[in-house]
């Protein structure tokens, strides 16, 4: 792992600012706390006030809309949004690694024409990795996009891509030369497709608790112009294996079901729980090692290895804590937070899938530790 960060002064002073905010929005109704709210909170209201407030786009550089902040004071921002379980999936994916990624791989006219949007909480991104039949394999991806005069020609499908029916595009890994067996991270490139294309049909995957975030895309010869290729010909697995830093190192892989042990924490019975005890030592180290990967980011460094650690460890816990929870509580009663628990039950199994699955990541942690 990296250097743990020192929680600063000024670190803790935001983190106050943010939940006397977050704390008055919910009492005025704005909104209910909820689980895994970075997936299923969709609110872009809430986005605008975020941003109106400068949380979003805080590592985006002044002269595209942003604040020009670090990453360490954009983690304290996200750590307590969703310890408050606020509704931030409209702006998630754009702000997370949509930005990080056009900020190092973007051209000047994709910078100007994204990230002021999305510092203004008025843009809205998915991912477009994951393949049906080719799990958290994103080497056997089979979209492909052919090169045209003046774009590329983009057939394929995409699975799993969270908010693609709300959102207005998706950075897609498509291969734009054919597969070798001898070298299989080539071939591969990054193209920014609009979701509201010609050709482009999106068919919703409805979960288990019956919600759509999930959605299967499929790109019927969609028309993506030059001009929207992220970094060059070929990159795109340099820029995927970048992006996945910031999507499995953050605060939303083990704060999901934060609501459901704060709700535990302030039980009569609560006080010499071993089991909460050892749950807050997990989420103590977690919030250090997670903080230290957001410090590798803001330095420049690699912290691929270690965000997959986070990704693991983090995601078996939220499903700890979802289980205990349903353990400890009478379904069906009607109450909100019976409600969160079967919530977080069903989502459960999405936990340790998205982001690549902890199985595969082991193989990753393995290989990069030196051990296979």
């Amino acid at each position: 792992m990296p250097p743990v960060a020192a929680e600063t002064p000024e670190l803790a002073a935001l983190r106050r600012e943010v939940r006397a905010f977050a704390a008055d929005e919910i009492a005025q109704r704005r909104w209910q706390p909820g689980v895994d709210s970075w997936l299923t909170g969709w609110d872009p209201a809430f986005s605008k006030r975020l941003a109106g407030r400068g949380w979003l786009g805080m590592t985006i550089p002044p002269q595209y809309g942003g604040r020009g902040r670090g990453f360490l004071e954009r983690f304290a921002v996200t750590e307590e949004l969703l310890a408050a379980g606020a509704p931030v999936g409209f702006h998630w994916i754009a702000d997370r690694q949509v930005a990080p990624s056009l900020l190092r791989f973007g051209t000047e006219e994709q910078k100007q024409a994204y990230l002021p949007r999305i510092a203004a909480g008025e843009c809205s991104f998915a991912i477009g990795m994951s393949e049906p039949d080719s799990g958290s394999d994103l080497a056997s991806v089979r979209a492909r996009a052919e090169k045209v005069d003046g774009g590329w020609r983009v057939t394929g499908t995409k699975v799993w891509t969270s908010g693609a029916h709300e959102a207005e595009a998706f950075i897609a890994l498509v291969r734009t030369a054919p597969p070798d067996p001898q070298h299989r991270h080539d071939g591969l490139s990054q193209l920014i497709v609009e979701l509201r294309a010609p050709g482009v049909r999106i068919s919703p995957i409805i979960s288990m608790s019956g919600r759509h975030h999930f959605n299967e895309v499929h790109l019927d010869g969609v028309f993506v112009p030059d001009e929207r290729l992220l970094g060059d010909v070929g990159s795109g697995w340099r820029g995927v294996t970048s992006e996945l830093a910031y999507e499995r190192s953050g605060p939303e892989r083990w704060l999901s079901t934060f609501l459901l042990v704060r709700a535990w924490a302030s039980g009569a019975d609560a006080s010499g729980d071993v089991g909460l005890g050892a749950t807050v030592a997990r989420l103590r180290a977690l919030h250090e090692m997670s903080l230290a990967v957001a410090a590798a980011l803001q330095a420049g460094a690699e912290a691929d290895l270690p965000a997959a650690m986070v990704k693991v460890l983090g995601t078996r816990l939220e499903g700890d804590i979802a289980e205990r929870a349903h353990l400890a509580t009478t379904p069906g009663d009607g109450s909100a937070y019976s409600e969160a628990v079967e919530l977080a039950l069903l989502q459960r199994p999405g936990f340790t899938l998205r982001g690549g699955t902890n199985e595969i990541l082991r193989g990753v942690i393995a290989r990069g530790l030196g051990l296979r």
